[in-house]
């Protein structure tokens, strides 16, 4: 006969759920992902194969190819997730708004029970936020950078202001300290809100004092990433300070 221990051990074992993540083979930073849900859920993540292309258009191109992200996508789902993200800005709006969708599509029917892109779950934030003009900082070459800004155009989505620092390659090791300047740097009284692109780019912990700073919205790609998925199973990120969050609160109440 079980015991009242035992039934609240199986009550919370079936309370657990999950999130596929398929991220770039260089992705290093599944900690910060992590952060932002609840006790209650898994990520599974697994990464693309390995290529030795800079982080340039080429790249971004590689790791959207469908059938890389169709098998990446098929690797996560035996511990059956809730649903599939894929975790990679200039991978999902490298293409425009066609390639995202496709990229979702393929998700789907690779079998995924429900599907999110970085860049999809972008316009998603942007348009919980009310924001139509926003001030764009990457880690990126000019040239990635532009395909975020006409990414953004096909949603009428005007960048304000824009800079990247030019990298092509570890971009993990960014300091806090060079994202609050770029940040700072792009901003002006014109954006609603500001944008930190580049899933490889750390940004949990300067979310908060930046938004106090600035008086304004500051939104990453690890956050509307991880956002966006846990809203597809009905559930709320963790963290404080943070205006999407607290707008994902107030829309759910």
């Amino acid at each position: 006969m079980p015991t009242e221990l035992s039934v609240a051990f199986t009550e919370a074992d079936n309370n657990q759920r999950g999130i596929g993540v398929v991220a770039p083979f260089d992705f290093a930073l599944d900690r910060e992902l992590w952060r932002w849900v609840p006790d209650n859920v898994s990520l599974y993540l697994t990464r693309m194969p390995f290529f030795t292309t800079l982080v340039t258009v080429e790249m971004a191109a590689t790791v959207s190819e469908r059938g890389v992200v169709r098998r990446a996508t098929r690797d996560v789902l035996t511990p059956e997730p809730d649903v599939v993200a894929y975790a990679c800005a200039s991978g999902s709006f490298v293409n425009g708004v066609l390639g995202e969708r496709l990229l979702t599509r393929t998700m789907v029917d690779a079998g995924a029970p429900a599907a999110c892109t970085t860049s999809g779950a972008l316009v998603e934030a942007l348009t919980t936020l009310g924001v139509r003009k926003l001030a764009i900082a990457t880690p990126y070459v000019d040239e990635v950078t532009s395909r975020l800004v006409s990414y953004l155009e096909e949603y009428n989505v005007q960048t304000v202001s824009s800079s990247g620092l030019g990298l092509l390659g570890n971009i993990w090791r960014v300091p806090y300290s060079k994202v609050v300047e770029i940040v700072s740097s792009v901003d002006t009284p014109e954006a609603d809100a500001l944008f930190i692109s580049c899933t490889n780019l750390p940004t949990y912990d300067v979310i908060e004092p930046l938004e106090q700073a600035l008086g304004k919205p500051v939104i990453t790609a690890n956050q509307v990433t991880m956002w966006s998925a846990l809203r597809a199973m009905g559930l709320q990120g963790i963290g404080t300070g943070q205006s999407l969050l607290q707008a994902g609160q107030q829309s759910a109440a």
